[in-house]
C-alpha cells in the first residue's frame, strides 16, 4: 500500500530526526525473525504450500519463545506510541467509571426475589445480585437499585479476577442458583450451586458442564431436587481429540455423587452437538432462568424437559421433548427449518420456523404423547420484518399468561411486538426509534421486563404490563404502561453532541448495505476525518445499535465511527444469512469494502485516514479486507480472527464452523474457502496498511495459532516501513475469546487498540479537561 500524502506524526519525525527519544528503541526493534519450515497439502488435486504450519502447536517451546517474543515487539512498540499515557488515563476514567450496567434478570416464581447481574467498576467481574422488593426496583423508586444484596461475588471468589461466570439458572422454589463458573477466558466451565439468601455454595460441584466449543446448558426439575444439564466427556470416555464434543445430556441429583448421575440423551446426536435445555415447571411460572427465557405451565405436562439440539453454528436445529413420563419424543429434525423452540404457559411449544418463510413464522404445538410437529399451526405468519432467533442467552421470545412477546430485526435496530395466543397484534411497549431490545424476562402474569438502548442512549430496562411503574403487577383491568425501572445506566460522558446516522452503500451485486454512522453534530463533509468502520457478518447474528461509552475516546478528537450491516448476518432474515455463507462468503468482504467506499465517496474521509476493525468472524473479515482491498485502508485492528480457513476446521471449535463456512472436503467449498484464506491470498512485496492482532492465549473458539501464522506471512510478504506500517500481534496470556476477560486487562487492551488508531490516523491526541 503505498500512502502516497501521509505525513509522519510529530513524534516519528522526531525520532527519525534524532534517534534518541524514549521509547524509540522500542519503535524501531527488529520485528522478530521467522522460520519456514514448507510443508505440502494436495486438496482435489491442488497443492497448497503452507510455510508455518510449525506456528500450530501451542505447546512446542519453540512456538512459545516466537510468541513471547513477537508480544514483546508489539508491546514495545504500542508502548512508545505519542500520548499513551494521556491516552490511558481518559480509557481508564470512562472504563473505570463506577456507573453499574445490568443484565440477565430472572424473577423467583413467587415473585419475592429479583436477580441480576450487576457489572459496576472497578470490580473485575459482575456481581450476582438481588432485591428483595422486586416491585420498588421494577416501578423505578429512586435508590432501591442500590438495595441489592450480594449472592455471588466472583471478585471475592477469585481475587485475581480471572474467574467469571458463564452463566446461571435460579431453581423453581427461588432457594438455590446453579452457576457455571469457569477461569482466564477457558470457558470451560464446572457447575456450582449457590443458596439464594446466603450466596453459600452448597452440594457437590458438577465437572465440564460448559465449554467454550458447544457451550453449556442447565434446567431445574420442578421440585427443585435436581437438575438436567449438558456433560462432555469424562477422563477416559473418549480419546484426547474427542474431549470437547460429543455432548450429552444427564440428570444429577442434588447430595448424590456425580458418578451416579443417570444419562438421559445424547448418544445419537452428531458429534458437534450443541444442547440448551428449558424445564416446563408448573402453574404460575415465572422466568426462573438466568437467560430471561421464561417458562411456565399448566397441568398435566409440568417437568417436561426441552432439549434444542444445533449442529454446529450453521443453523440447523433438532429439538427433542422429554414427556412426564421420561420418555423423549423427537419433534423436529434439520429439514423442518425450526430454529428456536421453547416453552409457553399453556402446555405448548411455540417454535420459530424458516420453512418457506426465510424472516420467520411463529408456531404452536400443544403437548402430547405424540408431540407430532404435523399437529403445529401457524399463530404469527411471516412479515415483512425478520422474526429474531437465538440460541446462546435466548432472550428474543418469551410467552406469558396470555401474551407473546417476540423481537423483530429492522435491518440492524429491532423491536418488540406483542401478540395473543391466538397470534393478534396487541399494544405494545413504548421503545426508542431506533435502538435495540432484548433481555426479555417474565415478572409475574403477563407483565415483562426488558432492555432499551442506542448507539447514543445508555441502556435500561423497562417494565411493560397492567399498571406501568405505578404498580398494579400483573392486575387484569389496569391499563397497560411502560415504565423506567430502577435498573438504568447512566454515561460518564455526554453524548448530547453527536447523532446517529442511517445510510445505504450498494455492494458489488448491487445490494443495499446499511451503514450506521456516529458522527459529531454538524460535522463537515470534506474527507478529511479519521474514520473507523466495523463488521461481522456471518452465523445469522445481527449487529444491533449498542451504547459503548469508551467510544467517547475515539469520538472526541473527531474519529467518525461506522458499524456495518453485512450479509452473512440476520438483520433481514435468513435470505440475508444465506447470502454470506459457505460458497457465498465472498458477499460479506465486497458488502464491507462498499461500507468503506461510501465512506470515501460520501466525503467523510480519504483511504489515507481509514481504519477498520473486527473480531472473531469480523476479524476473518479484516483479514480478508485488507489481502483484497490492501490500499484501501491506513490501519486494520483484528481481534481473534480465523485466516487460515484450510485449517481450521481441525480445531476443536473450528468443526463446529463447518457448517457456516464449509470444508476442505468438499470440492466446491474447498475453492471458496481458498479463494478468500485471508493467510492463503498474501502477496509478496505487497504494501500493507498497518495492523494489530490481538489473540488470547486460552482462546476455545479461535485458536491463537490462527493469529501466530497470519502475522508471521504478513511480516514477510509486506512491503511496507515496519516503522510506519507494522505487522503486530498482541497476546493476552490470561485471556480466551473475550468473556470474562477482567476490567484491567479490557482497559489495558482498549489503551493500546485507541493508541494505535490514533497514531496510524495522525490524530493529534488532545487531552480532554
Amino acid at each position: 500500500m503505498a500512502f502516497t500524502g501521509i505525513r509522519y506524526p510529530l513524534f516519528m519525525r522526531h525520532v527519525i530526526l534524532c534517534g534518541l527519544v524514549l521509547g524509540a528503541a522500542s519503535v524501531f526493534a527488529s520485528v522478530p525473525a521467522t522460520e519456514k519450515k514448507p510443508v505440502s497439502d494436495v486438496y482435489h488435486g491442488v497443492t497448497v504450500v503452507d510455510e508455518y504450519r510449525w506456528l500450530e502447536d501451542s505447546g512446542d517451546v519453540k512456538v512459545r519463545e516466537w510468541s513471547d517474543a513477537q508480544n514483546a515487539y508489539a508491546r514495545g512498540f504500542l508502548a512508545g506510541l505519542p500520548h499513551i499515557e494521556a491516552i490511558r488515563a481518559r480509557v481508564t476514567e470512562i472504563m473505570s467509571a463506577t456507573t453499574p450496567s445490568y443484565s440477565s434478570l430472572a424473577m423467583t416464581r413467587d415473585g419475592k426475589v429479583l436477580l441480576g447481574l450487576r457489572r459496576q467498576p472497578p470490580a473485575q467481574q459482575p456481581v450476582l445480585v438481588a432485591w428483595d422488593e422486586p416491585e420498588r426496583v421494577l416501578g423505578g423508586v429512586p435508590g432501591s437499585a442500590e438495595s441489592a444484596r450480594v449472592v455471588l461475588d466472583l471478585n471475592v471468589l477469585d481475587p485475581k479476577g480471572l474467574t467469571s461466570l458463564d452463566w446461571f439458572e435460579v431453581s423453581p422454589d427461588g432457594k438455590m442458583l446453579a452457576a457455571s463458573l469457569s477461569k482466564a477466558g477457558t470457558e470451560s466451565g464446572d457447575v456450582s450451586v449457590f443458596e439464594v439468601a446466603t450466596g453459600k455454595r452448597v452440594f457437590e460441584v458438577i465437572p465440564r458442564v460448559n465449554g467454550g466449543t458447544a457451550g453449556g446448558s442447565l434446567a431445574w426439575a420442578p421440585d427443585s431436587k435436581g437438575f438436567y444439564y449438558t456433560r462432555y466427556p469424562r477422563a477416559g470416555e473418549r480419546p484426547a481429540q474427542d474431549m470437547d464434543f460429543y455432548m450429552q445430556v444427564y440428570f444429577h441429583a442434588l447430595g448424590q455423587p456425580t458418578e451416579r448421575d443417570a444419562y438421559e440423551m445424547g448418544k445419537e446426536l452428531p458429534r458437534i452437538a450443541e444442547i440448551k435445555l428449558e424445564t416446563l415447571v408448573g402453574a404460575g411460572s415465572g422466568s426462573g432462568s438466568g437467560s430471561g427465557s421464561g417458562s411456565g405451565s399448566g397441568v398435566g405436562y409440568g417437568g417436561a424437559v426441552l432439549a434444542s439440539v444445533q449442529k454446529g453454528d450453521g443453523g440447523e436445529f433438532e429439538h427433542f421433548v422429554r414427556l412426564p413420563s421420561g420418555a423423549w419424543r423427537q419433534v423436529t429434525r434439520y429439514e423442518d427449518r425450526v430454529v428456536q423452540a421453547t416453552f409457553g404457559a399453556d402446555d405448548a411449544i411455540y417454535m420459530i420456523s424458516r420453512k418457506d418463510a426465510p424472516k420467520g413464522k411463529l408456531l404452536r404445538l400443544a403437548l402430547s404423547p405424540e408431540c407430532a410437529l404435523s399437529q403445529a399451526r401457524v399463530v404469527v405468519p411471516e412479515g415483512k420484518d425478520a422474526l429474531t432467533s437465538a440460541f446462546e442467552g435466548a432472550d428474543n421470545l418469551l410467552v406469558t399468561d396470555s401474551r407473546i412477546y417476540a423481537i423483530y430485526q429492522l435491518g440492524g435496530p429491532s423491536e418488540i411486538r406483542v401478540f395473543d395466543l391466538a397470534g393478534k397484534a396487541m399494544a405494545s411497549p413504548r421503545q426508542l426509534e431506533v435502538g435495540a431490545v432484548g433481555g426479555l424476562a417474565s415478572v409475574g402474569g403477563d407483565a415483562v421486563v426488558f432492555s432499551d438502548t442506542s448507539y447514543t442512549v445508555p441502556p435500561a430496562y423497562f417494565r411493560f404490563g397492567p399498571g406501568g411503574s405505578g404498580g398494579g403487577l400483573g392486575k387484569p383491568g389496569v391499563e397497560w404502561e411502560t415504565g423506567k425501572t430502577a435498573l438504568a445506566s447512566t454515561s460518564p460522558v455526554d453524548f448530547a453532541g453527536y447523532e446517529t446516522v442511517r445510510e445505504m452503500a450498494v455492494s458489488k451485486d448491487g445490494t443495499k448495505v446499511p451503514v450506521n454512522i456516529i458522527r459529531k453534530k454538524g460535522l463537515v463533509l470534506d474527507g478529511s476525518h479519521p474514520c473507523l468502520v466495523t463488521g461481522y457478518g456471518g452465523y445469522g447474528l445481527s449487529r444491533s445499535p449498542g451504547f459503548r461509552a469508551a467510544q467517547m475516546v475515539l469520538l472526541e478528537q473527531g474519529v467518525v465511527i461506522a458499524q456495518t450491516n453485512l450479509r452473512g448476518g440476520g438483520e433481514f432474515g435468513e435470505e440475508w444469512h444465506q447470502q454470506g455463507m459457505l460458497t457465498r462468503k465472498q458477499n460479506v468482504f465486497d458488502d464491507f469494502a462498499a461500507a468503506c467506499r461510501h465512506m470515501i465517496e460520501r466525503k467523510y474521509t480519504s483511504s489515507a485516514r481509514l481504519a477498520i476493525e473486527g473480531g472473531s468472524n469480523g476479524g476473518l473479515l479484516m483479514g480478508a479486507a485488507l489481502t483484497q482491498n490492501p490500499d484501501l485502508f491506513r490501519v486494520v485492528v483484528t481481534h481473534v480472527g480465523i485466516y487460515d480457513m484450510l485449517r481450521t476446521e481441525l480445531s476443536a471449535n473450528g468443526a463446529f464452523n463447518i457448517p457456516e463456512y464449509g470444508t476442505v472436503k468438499d470440492a466446491d467449498q474447498f475453492r471458496a474457502l481458498y479463494a478468500y484464506s485471508p493467510f492463503h491470498n498474501v502477496k509478496d512485496r505487497t504494501a500493507y496498511p498497518a495492523v494489530l492482532f490481538l489473540t488470547g492465549a486460552n482462546d476455545p473458539r479461535v485458536e491463537p495459532m490462527q493469529s501466530r501464522k497470519m502475522t508471521a506471512r504478513l511480516q514477510a510478504a509486506t512491503s511496507s516501513d515496519p516503522a510506519r506500517s507494522p505487522i503486530l500481534l498482541r497476546t493476552s496470556s490470561e485471556a480466551g475469546h473475550g468473556g470474562g476477560t477482567p476490567l484491567k486487562e479490557r482497559i489495558a487492551e482498549a489503551t493500546d487498540v485507541d493508541a494505535f488508531l490514533f497514531w496510524a490516523l495522525d490524530v493529534d491526541y488532545r487531552a480532554v479537561k
